[in-house]
């Protein structure tokens, strides 16, 4: 999902209209909307400092909107090969199945393996239905700025 769904998803998930989050990031009242809009429908790209605004007042961590290309199957797999080269991921089978597994002999196998243990926690406890999809959500997109229980730190107003 590139940049622009993302800022619409969440912004929809919180219940913030455009206008909302334009004002919010310092654009004026006159054309906030308009100028969110276009962020939101890809005929702009955010520069990295409104990036980092707008997942400030999205309450996301901004590595929450910075997501590399994921749109197509190619870029997928470029993606992972790029995770494979700086943190270790391996492509493996498992019961005969193909997975993504950590290498133990990677330098960052203990950084890696506790977000992938905090990961399947809070997933879990989606499976299980001790949260919700949007408790889940939350946490993903403020990992690892959301307390144990999965909410946020900081709360945003949508008024």
């Amino acid at each position: 999902m590139a940049i622009a769904e993302r800022i619409k998803r969440i912004r929809t998930m919180r219940g913030m209209t455009l206008k909302y989050l334009g004002e919010s990031v310092g654009f004026p009242a006159n054309n906030a909307d308009v100028r969110m809009a276009q962020y939101e429908n890809g005929t702009r790209t955010p520069k990295s400092d409104l990036a980092k605004q707008i997942a400030d007042v999205l309450g996301v961590a901004p590595e929450t909107l910075e997501i590399p290309n994921i749109e197509s199957y190619l870029g997928v797999i470029h993606t992972l090969f790029a995770l494979e080269d700086n943190y270790g991921l391996k492509i493996d089978k498992l019961s005969g199945e193909v997975c993504i597994r950590l290498d133990k002999e990677s330098k960052d196998y203990l950084t890696m393996l506790e977000m992938f243990r905090a990961w399947e926690s809070k997933a879990d406890q989606l499976r299980s239905g001790e949260i919700t999809q949007e408790d889940y959500d939350n946490w993903r997109y403020n990992y690892p700025n959301s307390d144990e229980s999965g909410t946020f730190k900081k709360i945003v107003s949508s008024d």
